[in-house]
């Protein structure tokens, strides 16, 4: 269990494994634990290193105003302060923001980029749009975080053999600070970072479950705004890719990482 400090706010973080290093970072009201069926396999290639992101897991939860782009500047702190030199990002749902954010505002720290059922935007625009913004974030204030994770495991992880996967979901999402969660919710409506992609330099890999929240459609189209990106589409998979196809999970990320270590070690 390791820690830094970055703007007056204490984060934790986790290291395993050796080599090139790989930032994992997680979704909305998660933690570490997302990546506990990767970090078996990985760590035995890269160096891996998972960091809690402010008001999740064990860092601290400052009780102001969250943004993707502070998410981003700690995860900056972080490279600094390892002296990791240019790195490998891999970002779920949320983390995929943060990681957008940061391959634009910093380009030359990233030696790769992997977006998993992510977007580089989110923006309200129609009345529909406001009307589910609204009705999630009302549900979010008025229900205990043990019922929305119950909820949300049940529609993550829908199969008889998932159990046990819905009942990790409904322990950890118990375990969020309420107001810090509802801080990082608002920090996720409005942003967006889709008009600056031709900044994101480096090889990109954008993982998109056929079954995700948001269409594989959405994922093709904002593929084609990336200089160097590619889409894969992960089978029988939901929101939650890296617990429900760990296995095609690691080795798709594994042969995008390995095909850009390869390139780099070329030039």
């Amino acid at each position: 269990m390791a820690y830094f400090e970055h703007e007056g706010c204490t984060l934790h973080y986790e290291e395993y494994g050796h080599g090139t290093p790989l930032l994992l970072v997680h979704g909305l009201g998660s933690s570490t634990l997302d990546w506990e069926k990767q970090i078996p396999e990985l760590s035995t290639r890269y160096r891996v290193i998972i960091p809690d992101v402010r008001g999740h897991g064990r860092s601290d939860k400052p009780r102001e105003r969250y943004s993707i782009a502070s998410f981003s500047a700690d995860l900056v702190a972080l490279i600094e302060y390892l002296n990791l030199g240019p790195t490998h990002l891999v970002g779920l749902s949320m983390g995929g923001m943060i990681g957008f954010q940061l391959a634009v505002d910093q380009p030359s720290l990233l030696k790769s980029l992997c977006i998993v059922n992510s977007a580089p935007e989110v923006k309200v625009r129609t009345a529909d749009d406001y009307w589910q913004w609204f009705k999630r974030w009302s549900l979010m204030r008025i229900l205990s975080l043990r019922t929305i994770g119950t909820a949300l495991g049940g529609k993550l992880f829908p199969k008889p053999e998932q159990a046990d996967l819905r009942h990790k979901m409904a322990e950890r999402w118990a375990k969020n600070d309420k107001r810090a969660y509802l801080a990082s919710f608002n920090a996720i409506v409005g942003w967006g970072v889709q008009e600056r992609l031709a900044k994101v330099t480096c090889p990109t890999l954008i993982i998109s479950a056929d079954r995700d929240y948001t269409p594989v459609a959405l994922k093709e189209a904002y593929v084609k705004l990336l200089p160097d990106a590619r889409l894969v589409v992960i089978e029988d998979s939901r929101h939650a890719t890296p617990l429900d196809q760990p296995h095609r999970f690691n080795q798709t990320l594994l042969e995008f990482l390995t095909a850009v270590d390869t390139t780099t070690q070329d030039h």
